[in-house]
């Protein structure tokens, strides 16, 4: 793998950024990831059963810019999703080749990640961003620390951190568009484009 290939790998770590498949890819590939940079966000892992039942199976374009660089060309990853009440299941794929599987049940996360993948493409941030995107807000809210709050806003909601001077929004989610969703992390410095459509192309 080129130096610029893995370069590109990690700004997967912007999100969610990754492909899924089938239940049978995760049976005994689960390793020890390299660790990754601290997180400046609460770490989230909701149980699945919380989607009542909502299900979503999509096939999604996410496209990454880093907040100091809004002027770069985004990087971009395809991505399918399986998410129910049962269980979330993503593998992501670039350069033509898997790169990462990863499986939640609501009791562990199994994980399986290309020996190049950087330690910056970080799971549980991961997991968390996809919490924000598709689980019910009180879930969001029952789950999170003292000092943090997830808030309703004029275009999603917003992720607001109780601090001495005053409240801040460190992360926002907006939907500009029936399939479309940002994510504007302030707090680790990227934004994040998920354009979906049905898995298999159904209008």
């Amino acid at each position: 793998m080129k130096r610029r290939d893995t370069i590109r790998l990690a700004t997967l770590a912007a999100l969610t950024a990754t492909v899924m498949a089938a239940g049978g890819l995760m049976a005994g590939c689960t390793t020890a990831p390299p660790q990754p940079p601290r997180s400046l966000l609460p770490e989230l892992r909701l149980p699945p059963a919380a989607l009542g039942t909502a299900s979503h199976a999509l096939s999604q374009r996410l496209s990454v810019t880093r907040l100091d660089r809004p002027d770069a060309r985004p990087q971009q990853v395809e991505v399918q999703l399986q998410l129910d009440a049962s269980g979330l299941l993503l593998a992501g794929f670039a350069f033509n080749q898997r790169v990462l599987l990863m499986q939640w049940d609501g009791k562990a996360l199994q994980v399986w990640r290309h020996p190049r993948l950087p330690a910056e493409v970080d799971t549980e941030r991961m997991l968390r961003d996809l919490c924000l995107v598709f689980w019910p807000a009180d879930a969001v809210r029952a789950a999170l620390p003292d000092g943090w709050q997830w808030i309703e806003t004029g275009s999603g909601q917003a992720l607001r951190q109780e601090l001495r001077q005053g409240n801040e929004v460190r992360l926002s989610v907006s939907r500009p568009g029936d399939r479309l969703v940002e994510i504007v992390n302030m707090a680790e410095g990227y934004r994040l484009l998920i354009e979906s459509q049905p898995l298999g192309g159904a209008p």
